[in-house]
């Protein structure tokens, strides 16, 4: 074989390795996570390949340990759960968990992700880019919480992850029955603590 042909194919070669597509399976996984609770436990994959902030913001507290002993504070029957932000204080009252809360993040609801029933969103105030650690799970298809414009009112909420284990814990936390503490509506009557939330797959 001559020095030229040589040549030509090894430039062929390069040409193939440099060329050749990265296949999606050789991108890494979605880190999940176990939320252990008081009424059980269940798992969610976050989508770090589509919401990375969020994710990451969330991971942040999970790793600090922020979420341990906070509690399922808002329920709304067949629409919503939502948690990570107070913690109880005895029978009759609800406080919010102020030491190690971080600052607000960017809202990444124009990803195209919907509110569908077992996604996972982040939970803000008026101002849309006002989510800090609180999260909440949709019981249902809520497609009035979806991203339909940049105004505050249509902006939407966050989706970024999705349970995948354990939804029937889910639903039972959706059915407690509810009452009024500490100026907060829908507050479970039992307390419903989360326990723990753990990454339980490395992103």
């Amino acid at each position: 074989m001559s020095l030229r042909t040589l040549t030509v194919l090894l430039m062929w070669t390069l040409v193939g390795v440099f060329t050749t597509p990265v296949l999606a399976q050789d991108a890494p996984p979605n880190p999940r996570v176990l939320v252990e609770t008081s009424e059980g436990d269940f798992e969610m994959e976050l989508f770090k390949d589509k919401v990375p902030a969020t994710v990451v913001n969330f991971l942040m507290y999970v790793q600090a340990g922020y979420y341990d002993g906070t509690i399922f504070h808002r329920v709304i029957r067949d629409v919503i759960i939502q948690g990570g932000g107070y913690v109880a204080e005895g029978d009759d009252a609800i406080n919010p968990r102020i030491d190690g809360l971080r600052g607000q993040i960017l809202n990444e609801a124009s990803n195209s992700l919907q509110n569908s029933r077992g996604t996972v969103a982040m939970a803000r105030l008026a101002d849309p880019n006002s989510a800090r650690a609180q999260f909440f799970i949709n019981l249902d298809n809520n497609s009035m919480f979806n991203h339909k414009n940049s105004t505050p009112d249509g902006f939407g909420y966050a989706v970024f992850g999705r349970v995948t284990e354990g939804m029937n814990v889910v639903r039972e936390i959706g059915r407690t029955r509810t009452t009024n503490k500490s100026n907060q509506r829908d507050v479970p009557r039992d307390t419903i603590v989360i326990r723990s939330i753990s990454q339980t797959e490395a992103n």
